[in-house]
């Protein structure tokens, strides 16, 4: 498949890119300094520049036919809203976008620790609410992670949708190459299209 990773320089965003190699795929990863995607020259793999707050400098290497996968992240308000709106306009075919789980749509399910949760992420849970809620109207994904950690692909991992969501333990962790695994998964195999979707690592 032709995949495109934003935020490519990040860890989750390198998990991601090392995995679609390794399933044969290939990947343009975009990131505002193509020289921090911290992995080797490899067939298939294109490093571009491109800045969300910039719609234009995506657009010029979003393809039509590619599904772009986003490990966007900030800790400023309004960063996500821009980077959803930014992939959006530029058309994929598909889009599969990392969020948090205990915002927006999750947070009903996710019980207790979604009030925490607010509370720490201040304003920016509404960008969070407002991007998520960009990449669903447009037909996308949202996988709502929970707390992120640089642990290994678990053996045992799942992803469910709502429905199936477990209480949100603040304690637990789920590895950034599990998240990037049930992610691929949703590339190569949609069952989640519009909707939101938590990868478990159980």
């Amino acid at each position: 498949m032709n995949l495109t990773v934003l935020a490519a320089s990040g860890r989750t965003g390198l998990a991601i890119i090392r995995q679609a190699l390794q399933r044969g795929h290939t990947v343009t990863a975009i990131a505002r300094d193509p020289e921090r995607i911290a992995l080797a020259e490899s067939p298939g793999l294109y490093k571009r520049a491109g800045d969300v707050n910039d719609p234009a400098s995506i657009g010029a290497v979003v393809a039509a036919d590619s599904v772009v996968l986003s490990a966007l992240g900030t800790d400023r308000a309004g960063v996500l809203l821009a980077g959803a709106k930014a992939l959006v306009a530029a058309g994929p075919q598909r889009i599969i976008w990392l969020g948090t789980y205990g915002t927006g749509r999750s947070a009903a399910v996710a019980g207790k620790a979604a009030g925490i949760l607010g509370n720490l992420l201040g304003d920016r849970l509404a960008d969070k609410v407002e991007a998520d809620n960009a990449v669903l109207e447009a037909g996308g994904t949202v996988f709502h992670a929970g707390v992120l950690d640089d642990g290994p692909e678990s053996a045992d991992r799942r992803t469910v949708g709502l429905e199936a969501a477990p209480p949100f333990d603040l304690g637990a962790k789920v590895g950034r190459e599990t998240v990037a695994a049930a992610m691929l998964d949703e590339a190569e195999a949609p069952r989640f299209a519009g909707a939101v979707a938590l990868p478990l690592t159980g």
